[in-house]
């Protein structure tokens, strides 16, 4: 069984070089020049590191059989080749959020924000991989990551844009967004 685990290393070191990190919502992270992903749980930092962010891919938790389904048709895999443009996005909602039951947020998600299907437009320019944190104990509840082309920068500007205007995003209290260049030295 492959590891599910993955620990985002924010440092002076690492494959993916910082072009900009700012805060969304909320109080942003340490600046670092680069980040590393490391398919572990790391117990401790290395000593490049400023901060460690862990998080745990999982089941589709909000999706029908149809959209995943739709997802698995054209849902490109990370680390392609023409993929040297990333966006990690760590985002925390809401006690509100987690108050609401799961077919409660599944409403919002997919019904009233259309999360799902604005995603779909998008792939297969833009690979994404949800990484769940709330259950560790970690400062953010997801860790969000999405790769593209350069040429698709636009594209995935036109998604966050898209997802941050709906009722869903009205739940987040903490986002920063940290564009990724791919050090190829």
């Amino acid at each position: 069984m492959p590891n599910r685990f993955y620990t985002f290393v924010g440092g002076n070191a690492g494959r993916w070089r910082v072009d900009d990190i700012k805060s969304v919502v909320g109080h942003g992270v340490e600046p670092v020049s680069h980040v590393e992903i490391i398919n572990e749980n790391l117990a401790e930092a290395p000593s490049q590191a400023t901060w460690l962010l862990r998080g745990v891919t999982s089941n589709q938790r909000y999706t029908s059989r149809s959209e995943l389904d739709s997802l698995k048709a054209v849902q490109p895999i990370i680390g392609r080749k023409e993929a040297t443009c990333a966006a990690f996005i760590p985002i925390t909602k809401s006690l509100a959020w987690w108050e609401l039951a799961q077919d409660e947020r599944r409403e919002i998600i997919e019904s009233r924000s259309t999360h799902i299907a604005t995603g779909l437009r998008y792939l297969p320019a833009i690979a994404r991989r949800l990484h769940h944190s709330r259950d560790l104990g970690e400062p953010f509840d997801f860790l969000t990551w999405f790769e593209f082309a350069p040429s698709d920068t636009s594209s995935f500007d036109e998604l966050v844009e898209a997802l941050r205007e709906t009722e869903e995003w009205r739940y987040v209290e903490r986002e920063v967004e940290i564009r990724l260049i791919l050090d190829q030295k």
